[in-house]
């Protein structure tokens, strides 16, 4: 079945009382029509338009890396006149798949079955809901075909009793559809022409009218206002832990959980309250997510620990490694396997070898750190002199002192001993002992102290 999809975006979403028009609006981290554009691309359409108005250069912008057919609806006269202005982009030879820019919780089953029902003539999308307010009633026979949908504005006291309602989501042959659109009239409360109408128009037409039944109410809930808004992100992210769950994912507590992107885990994960995961995360098997943790466009590998409130911004941690609490990881931080970074301790385009440790209070930024390297605490690397980026280089099994300050660019030798409260602004020999306060010296010679083996 070749498949066109129109999505009607046009809407200006004054409720929301935002510049940001309706439909970019960020749901779970992205923008609210992304969720449906992406619903939609899984149907592998042959054409894909959407239809826009309030906003428009904005929402094109947004999308401006999508294959999608732009269509302006101006003036906007409701939604049989954005279905209008898209029918010259539809193939004669498709069914038309209309989705709307602010109903993104639709899943992609439920649009396929939707679509399939239409192979022969118009399928609606509706659902029974408890309170029908405001939504258009679906009106049957007496053999319980469809034979109309009625707004709730023009709809009798007895028709606004019916529970089932239509959600404004359809499929049509596009050969049916043309048709009916020329037909619709403006005859209604809102003087707009209505797409619901073509129900009736296929009715008298003697075309069977198929009705689909969404899962639930919260599928096809419309968003309007930032209420209803913060509704869908929690029903999103239900749904998305939901997966996660299913997946073996541990999850403290379901309703205190938010993925703003996606999240590939491993066996064995377990995730605690109020973490907030955003862009493309994997977490390898058996890592331990602490609570109150923001994660971003980061891999975690096996075995590692997040303790509480640590931050990843574009981090790489291997396996079994400790981060935090209270650990900051910027972009291009990179911790090799068994690497631990404690409490207060930052590290921006640095690379923390195996088995190496910065426990504490501890800046490093722009620096390669060798393994089984010890970073004392409230160390820094000083790589900015006001212009300029510097690296710090700190060999294989060193150890840096308390409050030590090194200048890049400034390397230290494998095996070297920083003294504490140094400030290194030259290069720190291999093996040796190397102290700076009133002014940089090397102990040649010196040995460190070994731990009792006994």
């Amino acid at each position: 079945m070749k498949i066109n999809v129109v999505i009607l975006a046009a809407g200006q979403g004054t409720r929301m009382r935002s510049a940001l028009p309706k439909v970019l609006q960020p749901l779970a981290g992205r923008p609210m029509l992304a969720h449906v554009l992406a619903t939609a691309a899984a149907l592998e359409p042959h054409k894909l338009c959407v239809v826009h108005g309030h906003g428009g250069q904005q929402v094109r912008a947004a999308f401006a890396d999508r294959p999608i057919d732009w269509v302006q609806q101006e003036p906007q006269l409701g939604t049989g006149h954005a279905v209008q202005q898209a029918l010259p982009q539809l193939d004669s030879d498709a069914v038309a798949l209309i989705l709307y820019g602010d109903v993104p919780l639709v899943q992609q089953t439920t649009v396929e079955r939707l679509t399939q029902a239409a192979a022969g003539g118009p399928a609606i999308l509706t659902v029974v809901e408890n309170d029908p307010a405001g939504y258009g009633r679906i009106v049957r026979d007496a053999d319980g075909a469809v034979a109309a949908i009625v707004e709730e504005q023009d709809a009798t006291p007895e028709q606004r009793a019916l529970r089932e309602v239509n959600t404004g989501l359809m499929a049509v042959p596009v050969r049916q559809l043309g048709p009916w659109l020329k037909a619709l009239q403006a005859d209604n409360a809102q003087q707009e022409y209505y797409l619901t109408d073509i129900v009736a128009s296929a009715v008298a037409s003697g075309v069977p009218v198929t009705a689909v039944a969404a899962a639930a109410p919260v599928e096809v809930m419309g968003i309007n206002d930032k209420a209803q808004l913060a509704a869908a992100e929690r029903a999103m992210q239900q749904r998305a832990a939901s997966v996660l769950m299913h997946h073996g994912v541990t999850l403290a507590d379901p309703a205190r959980f938010d993925l703003r992107g996606t999240l590939t885990a491993g066996s064995d994960v377990t995730i605690d309250i109020n973490v907030v995961f955003s862009g493309e995360v994997t977490l390898g098997d058996q890592v331990t997510i602490g609570p109150n943790c923001t994660i971003s466009n980061s891999t975690i590998g096996p075995g590692s620990t997040i303790k509480a409130n640590s931050v990843l911004e574009g981090a790489t941690v291997g396996a079994l490694c400790e981060v935090g609490p209270f650990a900051r990881l910027r972009p291009q931080a990179e911790l090799h396997d068994g690497a631990r970074v404690g409490n207060f301790v930052e590290l921006k385009n640095a690379v923390l070898g195996a088995g190496s440790k910065a426990n504490h209070l501890t800046y490093l930024g722009d620096a390669t750190i060798g393994s089984e390297v010890n970073v004392g605490c409230g160390t820094i690397t000083c790589n900015y002199d006001g212009a300029n980026k510097h690296r710090t280089v700190i060999g294989d099994g060193a150890f840096i002192g308390s409050g030590v300050e090194l200048v890049a660019p400034v390397e230290v030798g494998a095996g070297a001993t920083i003294g504490a409260g140094s400030t290194l602004g030259k290069d720190a020999p291999a093996g040796e002992l190397t102290l700076e306060r009133a002014r940089q010296r090397t102990v040649s010679g010196w040995q460190r102290p070994q731990k009792d083996r006994c």
